[in-house]
């Protein structure tokens, strides 16, 4: 004689499930990730303080102006500083911000990025490109970790590269509008990423990550001198740091926008889910 199945309150219709979203190794490597990315834009942008300015080329000095197209500095005096930004031709007031800022001993310091967005917050370039250095490793191992369990299990072309159909015009537009009136996916819908998401998802891992490994490398005068083609690749060392720092700009900028979404769509819910790995739906 056959026994019925176990009952399970999940199994009522209606009710709310909590069902598997994320697998042990995706939750480690997206808060190694987050870890890694974070350190690596604080020390990086200690290290930036060292020579805040830009260049094109193969080459940047303070005397090749024609070659520069960024640069933090602060005018005026100590007790009256003006912190600016020049990009270009264009200077931009960033007075307590960039150039010039209150350190913790409320006194200005003159220094290319405010304390509380620089690790160490003091300057020391020592330390900040120690510490980078060692993140950076942890990013690409961790990376590749999570590429290859990607590509492995499917994963990688069944949840995070877009697929032609979202792709088209149509279902892109519609995707545009539901996240303009903030009305993020429910019940199923949830269980995977819809087209902004993954061109998102797939712009970060798949092109800026490695965009900041191999500009990162190409500034490294030791892999200059094994592969010297790393740096042409971007058309010169300075042009190589110049296109690392505009990825570390973007990352930082999905960051941001990461974070202000998750906290609209629900940061329990959601925290909880890469967390614990099951969403309620």
């Amino acid at each position: 004689m056959a026994t019925a199945a176990p009952f399970s309150p999940d199994a009522i219709p209606g009710r709310p499930r909590r069902v598997l979203r994320h697998r042990l190794i995706v939750r480690v490597t997206h808060w190694t990730n987050a870890i890694a990315i974070i350190v690596l834009l604080m020390t990086g942008l200690n290290i930036f303080g060292a020579h805040p300015r830009l260049y094109w080329g193969n080459a940047g000095s303070v005397d090749q102006v024609e070659r520069q197209w960024l640069r933090v500095g602060a005018s005026g005096t100590m007790a009256a500083p003006q912190g600016w930004l020049d990009v270009g031709d264009r200077r931009f007031d960033t007075t307590g911000v960039l150039g010039a800022s209150v350190g913790p001993n409320n006194r200005w310091n003159i220094v290319a990025f405010p304390h509380w967005a620089t690790l160490p917050s003091m300057r020391d370039l020592a330390t900040a490109r120690t510490w980078h250095f060692f993140f950076a490793w942890v990013l690409i191992l961790n990376g590749l970790a999570w590429l290859g369990h990607g590509v492995l299990s499917g994963r990688l072309f069944r949840d995070i590269v877009p697929s032609a159909r979202q792709l088209a015009p149509a279902h892109l537009w519609h995707d545009i509008v539901e996240h303009a009136k903030l009305n993020f996916p429910k019940g199923e819908a949830a269980l995977s990423y819809e087209v902004l998401q993954r061109i998102a998802y797939a712009g970060v891992t798949l092109v800026l990550i490695p965009t900041v490994i191999l500009t990162g490398l190409a500034m490294s005068p030791g892999m200059d001198a094994a592969w010297p083609f790393l740096d042409q690749l971007w058309g010169g060392r300075q042009s190589a740091r110049s296109v690392h720092f505009l990825a570390m700009a973007a990352i930082a900028g999905f960051l941001a926008l990461h974070l202000v979404l998750v906290l609209l769509s629900g940061p329990i819910r959601q925290n909880g889910a890469m967390i614990t790995g099951r969403l309620t739906i």
